[in-house]
């Protein structure tokens, strides 16, 4: 399924559809409503990246032995 977010929307909060995403991400994770795999793939972000956007909000990254086979399977398909 793909996401389409309106321009309205992008333009009243002053983000790119790429920002944008990001931030969907971030949430969904803070939220630990998806893995650090899953967000870093919806961010459109390498793992490595979206830790450090993480980082840089002082983020926790809460990752455990579920989020581990979560990730495994994500990266499997």
């Amino acid at each position: 399924m793909a996401l389409m977010i309106a321009d309205e929307f992008l333009e009243a909060a002053h983000l790119s559809a790429a920002e944008m995403y990001q931030e969907i991400a971030v949430l969904l994770f803070q939220q630990e409503r998806l893995t650090l795999a899953q967000a870093a793939r919806l961010a459109q972000l390498p793992h490595w990246q979206f830790q450090a956007v993480l980082a840089s909000r002082r983020i926790p990254i809460h990752y455990g032995v579920a989020e581990l086979e979560a990730d495994l399977e994500t990266l499997g398909s």
